[in-house]
């Protein structure tokens, strides 16, 4: 028995390694490679320079760093607190006996599938003041201006917000539909012979029943808010007036415009550390939260 056992994990060492190293290739060693360039001057042609804490220091002293710091961390905040409760919502509305509840499902979850760029071209086309499908609807009602909410510093973040928004309800839709299914018959039946409404069965059932997924999906809601950068790149490139800058488009940015690579490894360390410092605060809390028994 035990010979097949090592037999068995012979294989399966076998079988991983590949994968391994070509994981640890081409993803963990560029990686502990950036972060080290980070402690240096270097433009990307020249030899690197060791500056020590310099970058570092330059990125804490950067007015517009700390503005990409501000909109990152209201990118996170609206897709938690809009994600996660529109996808229990829906899922919770889609469980149920609803009439066309496969096809709002499909509907729900298109956009997740759709290149995060091609999202981003189509929205900039609908939100087009010159051309837009909005300039368009809102003619129907007789409005003769449309507003630039793309152009205007004071709604852009919230626009690129909403289209996040958008985009990925329908994955948490799916997660927590997943979940749902999970909970016992048992329960809700025991809960319908006490005359329990909908409302009192959510809240007093499904939710408590549901924290241990609020927390891993309150992680790829914070994951994900802290690394954005393909959307609001095609959309508003950071602009206008970095009203829409977040820490990613700083880094690319800094990195590619203007040719300062050991200062965008920095810039990429420092995303890295505050999006760990955000994943692991929530996850505590919610499974502390879950481990008391939800609400």
């Amino acid at each position: 028995m035990t010979s097949i056992l090592n037999k068995n994990k012979k294989f399966m060492i076998a079988a991983l390694a590949p994968a391994l190293i070509i994981y640890l290739f081409f993803v963990f060693y560029p990686i502990v490679r950036s972060f080290i360039f980070g402690f240096y001057d270097w433009n990307g042609l020249s030899d690197p320079k060791f500056i020590g804490l310099q970058n570092f220091k330059d990125i804490f002293a950067d007015k517009v760093f700390w503005l990409s710091f501000k909109n990152n961390i209201f990118v996170v905040l609206i897709s938690v607190l809009g994600q996660i409760p529109l996808g229990i919502l829906a899922a919770v509305a889609l469980s149920g006996k609803l009439k066309g509840a496969a096809f709002f499902r499909t509907a729900f979850f298109v956009p997740m599938i759709l290149s995060t760029v091609v999202v981003g071209l189509l929205w900039t086309t609908i939100l087009n003041v010159r051309t837009g499908l909005l300039k368009v609807f809102l003619q129907l009602f007789h409005q003769t201006t449309t507003p630039d909410l793309l152009g205007n510093p004071k709604y852009a973040i919230w626009t690129l917000c909403a289209v996040i928004l958008w985009q990925f309800v329908g994955l948490y839709m799916v997660i927590f539909l997943a979940a749902l299914q999970n909970i016992p018959a048992e329960i809700s039946e025991a809960a319908d012979i006490d005359g329990a409404s909908e409302v009192t069965k959510f809240f007093k059932i499904r939710l408590p029943l549901l924290w241990g997924t609020i927390a891993s999906a309150a992680v790829l809601c914070i994951s994900g808010g802290m690394r954005t950068f393909d959307l609001i790149y095609v959309m508003t490139g950071g602009g206008p007036a970095h009203s829409s800058e977040v820490m990613s488009t700083y880094m690319y940015n800094k990195t590619f415009a203007i040719y300062q690579y050991g200062y965008g490894s920095a810039v990429s360390l420092v995303i890295a550390v505050f999006s760990f410092v955000l994943i692991i605060i929530s996850r505590t809390l919610l499974l502390r939260k879950a481990n008391e028994g939800g609400l």
